[in-house]
């Protein structure tokens, strides 16, 4: 299979089926993102429709020094940005969110609801400091990649994703979901993605 980098070549020198396969590889990571953002599945398909358009025309300005979906996704945040200003819009869908929970101990209704009080929470961080979570804990992204897309720093992004992970601790302990010590307690979730990290820098 082609490397990333190689099919963004042949589509400099008009292959168009060459976008195509990339379209192919990342429509569903972008699409997953642009749901973070937009908080309704027609926004987010708008989003990525718009995001691979805006990428097959500035294809010749890629310098290639970063990976393509590096690229691809500051794209797609830009777009989100742009068309999200203005009145807030609902809460985002929580299907795609992976929070694992002890059926013994929990509900599924009192997991339901901590999901969705967890992305809550994350939707009111400052958006560096989200779009940083969202880049490492939904899309399992290194520092770097995150620096890239945000255009930023490697510290600064590592800073806003550790900021915005002690906000959503701070918050869930207040709410008795960790216990003291900063640990999940065994009597609530028993695991959580916003408690464990992705591997990697």
């Amino acid at each position: 299979m082609k490397a990333d980098l190689d099919l963004v070549k042949e589509v400099k020198h008009g292959d168009k089926s060459a976008f195509s396969e990339l379209v192919r590889r990342h429509q569903k990571a972008l699409y997953r993102l642009a749901l973070r953002f937009a908080k309704d599945h027609g926004t987010a398909e708008d989003i990525v429709q718009e995001s691979f358009v805006k990428a097959y025309q500035k294809i010749n300005s890629f310098e290639e020094r970063s990976s393509f979906k590096s690229w691809l996704f500051r794209i797609a945040i830009n777009t989100s940005k742009n068309k999200l200003r203005g009145p807030s819009q609902s809460e985002v869908d929580i299907e795609d969110v992976t929070l694992s929970v002890d059926a013994k101990i929990e509900s599924d209704f009192e997991f339901k609801e901590t999901q969705n009080f967890v992305l809550t929470e994350v939707e009111k961080l400052p958006e560096r400091q989200r779009t940083a979570l969202t880049l490492r804990v939904f899309e399992e992204m290194s520092f770097q990649e995150i620096a890239t897309i945000m255009n930023c720093p490697y510290d600064t992004a590592k800073a806003n994703y550790r900021h915005a992970v002690l906000k959503i601790k701070k918050i869930l302990a207040d709410r008795q979901v960790f216990d003291a010590g900063g640990a999940m307690s065994s009597e609530k979730i028993s695991n959580s993605t916003i408690n464990s990290e992705p591997n990697g820098d």
